[in-house]
């Protein structure tokens, strides 16, 4: 009797294996992953560490609660479900005097005042500023959107340290030690173009700054600096590191982005690489194709507004409101050209989500997936094909789901890995201002 309950009781077993197995979910298809994005992307906390931004469009006239031609604004951002764009001070790299840092630093504290003035003035009915990552799920739980700040490029601190303590002060929970040009701070990845280095990594005050900015809890970005500078930070640094917008160098051999040598440092150190949608950071040949094909219509448009058409790295080395200037207008000529390229037929394939994606497959499986995260560079000179702007926010996640990424990964890539990285930050900085350190 014995016998043959067993016997049952393992045909039982062997029938509900079966059922399983029968029962693993279905590839999904189109509509349902679709659909699944949808619901997961209401869930999560989406945020995007780099959206730069020109004070024009923080005026009581003209400002984000508008639909502006910018990549980022409210509507687009309701509109594609982006949560927490970083508000980037970004100061283009001058000459290494006081008058230098002089204008840097004004350039750096009009911007705080104008995201202050976003935030306090403009619609704080729609947004407000987090400086820790309580402050940022609370106020997103609200229903509002969150803005927070980082700070591409330490140029404006010029020779002051106490300009570390007054940015953060101000909200700046990131910063980089350098951009496009040696600062009096670091070396940048361009250097890599001519091997001409100025401090071989840090300068001494750049040692200086990273120990300091280890006391007030603000996150070291190493997305603009040389490699060997970014060794240095890691050695020195007694918190997690953050690379703001970068990707894989091993899928895209350009200084802007990390080898794996870099990536294992970082992965060793505990910070995280926020992978960014811009294009000649993804696929430089697909990148040249099409930008070649884009560029002819682009210089027509210019023309026919009479504006000089320019290439970015032109662009980049005129002044700061030269440059500005030149992004105003390059902003307007975008939903013309867009217009114009829909209608043509036989384009090369533009970089799109797919790729970036691909970029961030390859991060998680270097590193593993607590240390990717997500930023664009928009109004910066990022944007790819289905996410060219805030609107587009969406297609990162359902394109996510469709590579079989769950809930919960998507959570942390989103923002989970990032605002880890910031609460580990500020606790060091928490203990060492205990230890009476700085």
């Amino acid at each position: 009797m014995k016998n043959n309950l067993k016997i049952i009781a393992l045909c039982l077993l062997l029938i509900a294996c079966k059922d399983q197995v029968s029962e693993q979910p279905k590839e999904m298809t189109e509509a349902e992953i679709i659909a699944e994005a949808k619901a997961i992307h209401e869930r999560v906390m989406t945020l995007d560490t780099h959206c730069d931004i020109n004070v024009k469009n923080f005026t009581d006239s003209i400002n984000y609660t508008q639909r502006l031609t910018s990549q980022v604004n409210l509507p687009k951002m309701i509109e594609g479900g982006l949560d927490v764009p970083w508000f980037i001070v970004y100061t283009g790299q001058d000459s290494l005097n006081a008058e230098g840092y002089k204008k840097a630093y004004e350039n750096a504290i009009s911007k705080f005042d104008a995201i202050h003035k976003l935030c306090k003035d403009i619609a704080p009915d729609q947004i407000q500023l987090a400086t820790t990552s309580a402050q940022a799920r609370e106020i997103w739980k609200s229903g509002k959107k969150v803005a927070m700040i980082g700070i591409e490029n330490g140029y404006p601190v010029g020779e002051d340290i106490s300009n570390v303590a007054r940015f953060y002060e101000m909200g700046g929970r990131y910063m980089s030690l350098a951009h496009n040009g040696h600062s009096q701070l670091s070396d940048s990845n361009t250097g890599e173009e001519d091997n001409v280095w100025l401090h071989n990594g840090l300068s001494d005050l750049g040692k200086e700054v990273v120990a300091e900015m280890n006391r007030l809890g603000m996150m070291i970005d190493v997305s603009h600096p040389s490699k060997e500078a970014m060794r240095q930070m890691i050695e020195l640094s007694k918190a997690p590191l953050i690379a703001s917008h970068s990707s894989a160098r091993a899928l895209c051999d350009h200084s802007r982005n990390l080898d794996d040598e870099q990536l294992k440092w970082l992965q060793e150190n505990g910070g995280v690489v926020q992978t960014v949608a811009f294009k000649s950071y993804l696929n430089t040949e697909k990148n040249d194709k099409r930008a070649e094909a884009e560029n002819q219509v682009l210089k027509k448009i210019a023309d026919s507004m009479g504006v000089t058409y320019m290439e970015r790295k032109d662009v980049m080395v005129l002044p700061v409101a030269e440059r500005m200037a030149y992004y105003e207008k390059y902003q307007e000529m975008l939903p013309i050209q867009k217009a114009k390229l829909a209608k043509m037929d036989n384009l090369p394939p533009a970089v799109n989500v797919a790729d970036f994606v691909d970029h961030i497959d390859y991060l998680v499986e270097k590193m593993g997936l607590k240390h990717v995260g997500i930023s664009s560079d928009f109004d910066g000179g990022g944007g790819i094909e289905g996410w060219s702007d805030a609107s587009e926010t969406i297609n990162v996640t359902v394109e996510l789901v469709r590579r079989g990424y769950s809930e919960d990964e998507i959570s942390a890539l989103w923002s989970g890995n990032l605002l880890r990285v910031l609460d580990e930050v500020q606790a060091i900085g928490q203990e060492l201002q205990g230890q009476g350190q700085g």
